[in-house]
């Protein structure tokens, strides 16, 4: 009659073993990711600035809290329905004369506004 070994036995005999057949051991490894923002620019199509950065008529104004005296609000990002990004200054200048994005000539809808890191 065969007995079979205990599951855990035979587990560890056969990491030994094919410890022994490998030719290196991982003993650190650091996992390194990247990351970027889920939008089709990385720049505002109107002002030509970095969507994350102020936009013109901030910076021009001395960047006073992200804020610009054309506006008064923060240099938010706004994305359309269509995924493009703008900063928020521009887009409202923008639709005041137009309405469809700048990029795709749909009609322009407000999908999300939010604050930018700068």
């Amino acid at each position: 009659m065969d007995i079979d070994e205990p599951k855990s036995e035979q587990t560890d005999k056969t990491l030994v073993q094919s410890n022994e057949d490998k030719k290196f051991l991982i003993k650190k490894w650091h996992a390194v990711t990247l990351w970027t923002w889920d939008i089709c620019v990385e720049n505002c199509a109107i002002c030509r600035n970095h969507i994350m950065e102020l936009c013109i008529e901030a910076q021009a104004d001395g960047g006073a809290g992200g804020t610009n005296a054309t506006c008064d609000t923060p240099c938010n990002v706004a994305w359309g329905v269509c995924s493009h990004a703008f900063h928020f200054c521009c887009i409202r200048r923008w639709l005041k004369t137009r309405s469809v994005c700048p990029l795709c000539s749909k009609d322009w809808d407000y999908a999300r506004v939010g604050k930018n890191s700068s």
